[in-house]
């Protein structure tokens, strides 16, 4: 019996559940205090919400990018045949 193919495999979505977890721990560095009329909070331009929760985001976004570009190498086995 074929099985049937499907665009993505296994590692394609575990690679992909890898970068969103990335990217929600780098959306969730940015959060903390906020300022109101009344108070000023330093903490907006702490390094953590600045510098490094923007990284990695981003390195979230680029794991989910090269999660949909990855190609196993038994498929490309299979195509070559």
């Amino acid at each position: 019996m074929d099985k049937k193919k499907f665009a993505f495999t296994k590692t394609n979505y575990i690679l992909t559940a890898i970068g969103m977890a990335i990217i929600i721990i780098g959306l969730l560095l940015m959060t903390g205090p906020n300022c109101t009329t009344e108070y000023f909070e330093p903490d907006i331009f702490s390094v953590r919400r600045i510098k490094v929760a923007p990284v990695v985001t981003l390195i979230g976004f680029l794991t989910v990018i090269v999660a949909i570009i990855y190609k196993p190498k038994a498929d490309k086995e299979e195509n070559k045949e």
